[in-house]
């Protein structure tokens, strides 16, 4: 089987990298081992954190991209989200969700934003002329001018037979994309199945949602001003919240495949989404590991 090069279009970081807090040679040099994993392409994801490190972080990303191809843009999951539904995240740092305050850290290197729709006034009619992506998570409410949802299932309303919910409304939309960490952790089986069955096949991305103590030797770190712990099969916060997957997407797509759960299509839809071009592809074996 053969399929594009993936794209992580949500993830924190990995090696030990957080885009919270790296450098550009930093970056650089995470993208250098993504490549030799099958990754071609990814949007690093900034939690919530202040406004200044925030702007900060982004002209640390913009510098790296100068001299990575790789680096398509950022994907802001912070400050914009509901406090009912903050998971990690810091909620100290989040501001309504207003056209003057994303000005304060807007750049045009930002393509993604994740925010929580039902504390909308005024911002995702911005962004939408702006031509950036909107995606609804850490949430509880939807908006159908959404593009996306951000980690279906994780840190928003769940679906409930009576009544709406974030949920429920990303299934039985059909022109949303649906994000889904499916690295056995974050959602059950049954639910994936769910979700697969629901979804037109064109509307599913799986990310990793990976976390910067990904693929290093640390048990421990702060994360969102948070000590997580990791304990060889996920990591939490000290108070038992799940944090980011532990997991980068070529081993998520691994256990999808030996599940009988994949669809190259989950690869594909990214490049739709974002209007990209592959560059590249790879060749998987029965076994769904990349032919190197």
């Amino acid at each position: 089987m053969k399929t594009p090069l993936i794209i992580e279009q949500h993830f924190h970081g990995a090696y030990g990298v957080d885009f919270n807090t790296a450098k550009p040679d930093d970056v650089i040099e995470l993208a250098d081992k993504l490549k030799k994993i099958g990754i071609g392409g990814f949007f690093p994801t900034l939690v919530t954190d202040t406004v200044e490190n925030i702007k900060t972080q982004i002209e640390v990303i913009k510098s790296a991209a100068k001299k990575c191809n790789e680096i398509l843009g950022i994907h802001l999951e912070g400050i914009f989200l509901n406090e009912e539904k903050k998971g990690i995240h810091n909620s100290e740092h989040f501001l309504d969700l207003t056209v003057d305050n994303y000005r304060r850290i807007e750049d045009d290197f930002i393509k993604i934003v994740t925010l929580a729709p039902e504390l909308d006034k005024g911002l995702i009619d911005y962004l939408k002329e702006k031509g950036v992506k909107v995606q609804a998570g850490h949430c509880v409410g939807f908006d159908k001018r959404v593009d996306g949802v951000t980690h279906t299932f994780n840190a928003m309303k769940g679906i409930s037979h009576r009544g709406k919910s974030t949920a429920l409304s990303a299934l039985i939309v059909d022109n949303v994309y649906t994000e889904v960490i499916a690295d056995g952790v974050h959602v059950s089986d049954d639910a994936l199945k769910l979700l697969f069955k629901s979804k037109p096949e064109n509307k599913v991305i799986l990310i990793s949602d990976a976390l910067p103590i990904t693929y290093s030797s640390q048990t421990e770190a702060v994360f969102a001003d948070s000590l997580i712990h990791y304990d060889g099969e996920k990591a939490t916060s000290e108070t038992g919240t799940i944090a980011g997957s532990t997991k980068l997407l070529p081993e998520i797509i691994k256990i999808l495949g030996k599940k009988g759960l994949f669809n190259p299509k989950y690869i594909e839809n990214v490049y739709t989404y974002h209007n990209i071009e592959p560059t590249g592809e790879i060749e998987w074996n029965e076994d769904f590991e990349i032919i190197k």
